[in-house]
This record gives C-alpha cells, structure tokens and sequence, in this order.
C-alpha cells in the first residue's frame, strides 16, 4: 500500500504512515466508516425499494391515458370517477379503447398468518390492458369467481403457489366469498400490501356489493397507433369540463405516484433522513479521526511549517488519509451493506438488493464526506503558529 499511495502522490504516504502507525485507531476509524457505509446502504435500499414498489403495479397495464379523482395520488387512494367520462372520452377520434380499473385491498386468511393483496377489478374481455402472462390468462377471469393470485406475495407458501395451474386450481375464502385461482403471476410484496390479485370487474362488484359499475377507480385509455399521447390529454382535458378529474398520461401518472411517495408518505421522508444521517455520522467519525491525528502530530507539522512548506502539503496530507479511511471503509461497508439488503429482500420480498448506481453513488459520496472532513480537521493547523508550539 505504501508504494502505491507513493507512486500516486510522487512523495512518502506520511498520511498512510501516521495512520497505520497507532493500528487500533485505524482499524476502529474503518470500522466507524463502514458502519456510516452500512447505514446508508441500506437506508438507500429500502428507499429504491420503496419506490420500485411503488411503481411496480403499474407494469401490469398497458395504457397510454389514465382518468382519476383529483384526490388519487396512487393507484390505491383516492376517490371513483363516473364511468360516464369514459364513453366521453371514447368520442375521441384517436381514442381506440378504454376500461374502467377497480382497485382496493382485500384480505386473506390464511390460517397461521393474514395476509393483504391489492385487488384489481378488470374487464376480462380487454386483455390487450393487461400485459406479460396477465394478457394471455386474463380469460381465466371470465368464469365466475375466479382470480389470478401473485405468486410472490409475502406470506404465500413458495410450494402453494407453484401447485397452482389449470389442472388443479386453489380455491381460497374472502369478503365471504370462495374465489378459485386458476394460475399465477409474479408481482412481490409492497408497503401497501402484501402481493397483488386480479379479478373481473364483475367479480369485484360482487365481492363488495356496496360499490357501484359506474364507478370505478381509475379509467384507462389507450390511444390509436401513432397518435400525440400529450395532444390527446390536452384536448380530453377541454372536453371532460369536470374540475374533479385527474386526466394524465399513464407515464406522467407513474411518475406523480413515485413523486408523492417519495416526498409526501411518511416513509419516504423517514428513509430519506435516514440517508441523511448516515451520511453525517460518517462525516463525524472521520473528522474525529482526522482532529485527533492532527492534534497528536501537531508538533511534527509545525517543524514542518517552519521549516517552509505550504498549506497545501498539509491538506495533502489530511487528504490523504481520508481518501484511505473513505476507500478502506467502503469495501467493507459494501459487503456487509449489501448482505443485509439481500437477507431483509428475502425476508420480506421486497426488491431490496445491491446495485452498480447504488454503491457508486455511495462510493462518491464517502469519499467526498471525508475529503470534507479532513478540510475541516486542517482548519486548526492553519492558524496555528510554530512559534507557540514549542
């Protein structure tokens, strides 16, 4: 490591030598920055989680427009809409179809444990909405009562799930009522919800009798081939004159979604401090070390600084030693951060996981958090004076 710190800065690592010189404090200054790597790691994963989550219900739709209350922030919330704006936006010359989507949670007893699935009403005869395998067996939906479940969802027994086919179907109770699962999907657990479920729109009306046909939650839209996605929203937009709508592209909508999670539900703004103060305690742990090296070879620089040399020799110095704390501290951050992410996604099958952006951003950010730390730590031995120091 000396050699290669000394061909890299064309002189002696003295930061490197001063570091590994009292090996106790090192090794505890690496284990302080990798627990800093740790915390954002996983504060970081959890937030990305979060909003895949988010926006993962929306991969299951193939639509181009999307017509909601002006209260529904997410798929999930918000008031219905009249199904009347459908038939008004079908007068659209480039309109080609619509379907109303019915969405709400639904419980599942599944004896030892509950578990919540965010339902989907669709029209079964529109699979073209439906994309992936949900287009194709969106004609199992057509008989009576049934339903596509999610076999990814937390608390579903694995083995469950795969017996699960045409042949031999499931036939599980809730809202009071048997439905039968004819085939799978893959979909995951969210914060919302445990997994996600399909069903007819009329089996959906069945299954909460107190909603009404000509109100669903959400309307989507798909344009004809070639058509101005946002030249249609805006001409829908004078057409329905109801102030109470919502009328976006289904892209815009997806990212309106991910926005207000991020930004409004209190887990986004929690996860987001919770970066924050990794990100801080990395920056005190490292400054902490840095003010103490400086202040226990105190004497030595200001030999030094008498004997000529500039400012800049001592920031190179303390620079230095923060780029071995922040690069050592890292890898160990990585591993450790990464093994947590991946034990937590398969606990709870949220998409928690490792990626490049992820430990580059990382990478960066503690490499610049100690570069701070150590301009900090110098601050003291510029104004010192080598006259008082002896």
């Amino acid at each position: 490591m000396s050699r290669l710190l000394q061909r890299l800065f064309g002189r002696l690592p003295v930061g490197w030598l001063q570091l590994t010189h009292n090996r106790t404090r090192f090794f505890a200054a690496l284990a302080g920055v990798a627990f800093a790597n740790v915390l954002v790691f996983v504060q970081l994963g959890i937030m990305n989680s979060m909003s895949s989550a988010a926006v993962r219900p929306y991969a299951f739709f193939s639509a181009d427009i999307m017509i909601s209350a002006h209260d529904a922030n997410t798929l999930s919330d918000g008031a219905n809409v009249a199904r009347q704006w459908l038939y008004q936006a079908l007068a659209d010359p480039e309109v080609a179809e619509g379907m109303g989507l019915y969405v709400t949670n639904v419980p599942w007893d599944r004896g030892m444990t509950d578990i919540s699935l965010t339902t989907f009403g669709v029209d079964p005869f529109q699979p073209q909405f439906l994309t992936g395998t949900l287009g194709p067996d969106a004609g199992f939906l057509q008989l009576r009562d049934a339903a596509l479940l999610d076999r990814l969802a937390r608390g579903f027994n694995r083995a469950d799930a795969a017996g699960i086919s045409p042949a031999t179907p499931l036939s599980f109770e809730t809202e009071r009522r048997t439905l039968t699962a004819w085939t799978t999907f893959a979909g995951g657990g969210g914060f919302g919800s445990d997994g996600y479920m399909f069903v007819s729109d009329q089996t959906f009306l069945r299954l909460f009798p107190a909603r009404r046909a000509a109100a669903p939650d959400h309307i989507l839209l798909r344009v004809t081939p070639g058509a101005d996605v946002a030249a249609v929203v805006t001409r829908l937009k004078a057409t329905l004159s109801d102030p109470g709508l919502r009328i976006r592209s289904f892209a815009d909508a997806k990212a309106e979604d991910l926005r207000y999670q991020q930004t409004r539900r209190p887990t986004g703004v929690v996860f987001g401090f919770g970066v924050l103060i990794g990100v801080l305690v990395g920056l005190v742990i490292v400054y902490q070390v840095l003010s103490s090296d400086v202040a226990d070879h105190l004497r030595e620089y200001a030999t030094f600084k008498a004997m000529g040399y500039r400012p800049s020799f001592f920031l190179g110095v303390v620079f230095e030693e923060a780029l071995v704390l922040g690069v050592l501290g890292f890898i160990p951050g990585m591993i450790f951060g990464g093994g947590i992410l991946t034990l937590m996604g398969k606990v709870t099958t949220l998409p928690l996981r490792m990626t490049p952006d992820m430990a580059l951003s990382v990478f960066l950010g503690t490499v610049l958090f100690s570069a701070l730390s150590g301009a900090i730590a110098t601050r003291r031995l510029a104004a010192a004076d080598p006259a008082d120091l002896f």
